[in-house]
C-alpha cells in the first residue's frame, strides 16, 4: 500500500451534536403540551350539544348514550328510532343522572337495565331483581330514588300516557300472596305506578298498568338468563289510540 496515503481522521463516537439539540426541543414540546392538558378541562355541556349535533345530522343510532360522557353508558337498542322530544329527554336524564347521583347503583344493575326507542315511543325496561326481588311486589328501597327521579322528568318534560306494563319468566309462583305470574306482574305495575302517583305530581289521567304475566317474553325462558330478561317491568311513554271523541292526555 502506498505511504502516500493519508490516514481517515477518526470518527466522533455518539450521535451528531444537531440530535442533542433536537431531543431536547421534542422534550421541551411534549412537556409544554403535557402542562397544557393538566389545565384543561372538558365542558359536558358543550359536549353534549356536539354529540347530539352530530347524532342529527349523520343519523346515528348506537348503543351509548350520545347525551352522557363516555364514562358511563345504557344499552340503547334502536328499533325505527326517530329523534322525538321524549326520547331525548329521557335519554340525556338517564346518563346524567346514572353517572352523577346512582353511579354506585349503576354498576350494580347496569346489566338490567335498557332503554328501546321506537318512532313513537320509548320503553324504560328494569329487568331481573333490579326492581323486585322473586316473588314479590314491593319495589327494592335502593330502587325507590332512581323511580322517583323517573317519575319526575316525566311529569315535567313529557306529554302523552305513561303505561307501567309488569312482566314474568315461565316458571310457577309457588306461595306467596300470588297464585300465579300474571296476578304477580299486575301487581308489580301497580305498586310501581302507585309510587309515582304517590311521590310525583303526575296527572293520573296519563298512567295506566298493563300485567301480562308469562305470555310476551322478550328472550328464551330455557336458560335462566333469557328468564331474567323476561322478569321485567316496563315504563312505556307514547299515546294510546282512544274512542273517537276523546282526548290525548296534555
Amino acid at each position: 500500500m502506498s505511504n502516500d496515503l493519508q490516514e481517515c481522521p477518526p470518527c466522533v463516537k455518539g450521535a451528531p451534536l444537531w440530535v442533542t439539540t433536537f431531543g431536547d426541543l421534542m422534550s421541551l414540546l411534549l412537556c409544554f403540551f403535557v402542562l397544557l392538558l393538566s389545565f384543561s378541562e372538558i365542558d359536558r355541556q358543550k359536549y353534549k350539544q356536539v354529540a347530539g349535533s352530530m347524532e342529527k345530522a349523520f343519523g346515528m343510532q348506537r348503543k351509548k348514550n350520545v347525551s352522557e360522557s363516555p364514562r358511563h353508558g345504557l344499552k340503547m337498542i334502536a328499533k325505527d328510532f326517530d329523534q322525538t322530544a321524549i326520547a331525548t329527554r329521557v335519554k340525556e336524564f338517564i346518563g346524567q343522572e346514572l353517572e352523577e347521583n346512582f353511579e354506585e347503583l349503576y354498576r350494580k344493575i347496569e346489566d338490567d337495565i335498557e332503554i328501546e326507542a321506537k318512532k313513537d315511543q320509548l320503553v324504560i325496561r328494569m329487568m331481573g331483581e333490579s326492581t323486585f326481588d322473586s316473588g314479590k311486589a314491593d319495589i327494592k328501597p335502593e330502587l325507590k330514588p332512581l323511580i322517583l327521579r323517573i317519575g319526575q322528568i316525566l311529569t315535567s318534560e313529557t306529554a302523552g300516557d305513561i303505561v307501567i306494563a309488569g312482566h314474568t319468566d315461565n316458571v310457577p309462583v309457588t306461595g306467596g300472596p300470588f297464585q300465579s305470574n300474571l296476578k304477580l306482574s299486575i301487581a308489580r305495575a301497580a305498586t310501581v305506578a302507585q309510587f309515582l302517583l304517590d311521590q310525583t305530581t303526575i296527572d293520573p289521567k296519563r298512567l295506566s298498568t298493563m300485567g301480562f304475566g308469562e305470555y310476551r317474553p322478550i328472550a328464551e325462558n330455557d336458560v335462566e338468563r333469557g328468564r331474567r330478561k323476561n322478569r321485567r317491568v316496563e315504563i312505556i311513554v307514547g299515546t294510546i289510540p282512544r274512542p273517537q271523541g276523546m282526548a290525548n292526555p296534555k
